[in-house]
């Protein structure tokens, strides 16, 4: 379904991403773990071209979607995107926000785009939000709508660049059920960015690991969880058993306000920063990207 082929993206000198090769089939669930600053989001992004490639192949369905003669609009409508901010226009219904972009793009009538938001809404448990502002809804519930207008689309693959980074844990994992549920009912391919870990190893079937812009392990989900064999799969799985030898402690100002207890750790003649959760989700971060003030 998705062929990407030396796929890489600069950033003026900064290179982002570095001669990314990867296929993902038609239904596939695929989760993408890595430090900040890796790669993730970009990577996610240039799949439908939000972010214009500095070199390779993206091959969509069978059309490479890298040539400058296709029309990226057709492509992006069969490839749906929701980001970690929920992007719900203010000023119009929960159905409206909906039936925008399909009547829009005269995919459906009005009446038609009415009866399947309608339809969308009650398979996510809103049915009765239809008439309703974002303003009067929870977080978890604007994300459930951003969710929804992805789908009005009939995409085939909808890709999430960590769709639930402001919700609390339990619906979190409301969110990532839901994901699930879209993938083996609907059958719509999922690509998604996120670090609650210890959700998607029940969710997703296969996970690829990114570091330094490039892929350094894929497989199934389970097995990576079980045998990591890369370092930073390692440590944000928590299998790194020398960082507790190696750890060194530092102050995070900018995270300083999520808790948990941050150390770092020196491989491979680079800093390494891992910060655990009450929840058992890991963040790691490299810091050369990331601005540390070391801990007296």
């Amino acid at each position: 379904m998705i062929d990407v082929k030396h796929l890489s993206k600069s950033f003026g000198d900064h290179l982002v991403l570095d001669d990314i090769s990867e296929h993902v089939s038609p239904g596939e669930n695929v989760v993408i773990i890595g430090p900040s600053g890796s790669g993730k989001s970009t990577f996610l992004r240039c799949l439908n071209l939000l972010e214009q490639p500095t070199a390779g192949t993206i091959t969509f369905a069978g059309t490479e979607i890298t040539d400058p003669k296709v029309n990226i609009d057709a492509m992006r409508r069969q490839m749906g995107m929701v980001f970690q901010h929920f992007n719900l226009f203010p000023n119009m219904t929960v159905r409206k926000n909906i039936t925008l972009a399909p009547v829009q793009t005269k995919l459906m009538s009005q009446a038609e785009a009415d009866a399947e938001a309608d339809k969308l809404l009650a398979r996510v448990g809103l049915g009765d939000r239809g008439d309703s502002y974002p303003s009067a809804l929870s977080g978890g519930q604007k994300q459930r709508i951003a969710i929804v207008r992805a789908l009005a689309m009939d995409p085939e693959v909808l890709l999430f660049d960590e769709p639930t980074s402001a919700l609390d844990p339990l619906t979190t994992k409301s969110v990532l059920e839901l994901l699930k549920d879209i993938n083996q009912k609907l059958g719509v391919t999922i690509i998604i960015i996120t670090h609650e870990l210890a959700v998607v190893r029940s969710i997703c079937n296969r996970m690829v690991v990114i570091d330094n812009g490039l892929f350094v392990e894929q497989g199934e989900t389970a097995e990576i969880f079980e045998n990591p064999q890369s370092e930073v799969a390692r440590l944000l799985l928590g299998k790194e058993d020398s960082l507790d030898r190696e750890a060194v402690y530092w102050h995070y100002p900018h995270y300083g306000n999520q808790g948990g207890t941050p150390g770092s750790s020196l491989r491979s003649g680079r800093w390494k920063y891992i910060e655990f959760y009450e929840d058992n989700s890991r963040h790691l971060f490299d810091l050369e990207t990331d601005v540390a003030e070391k801990k007296d």
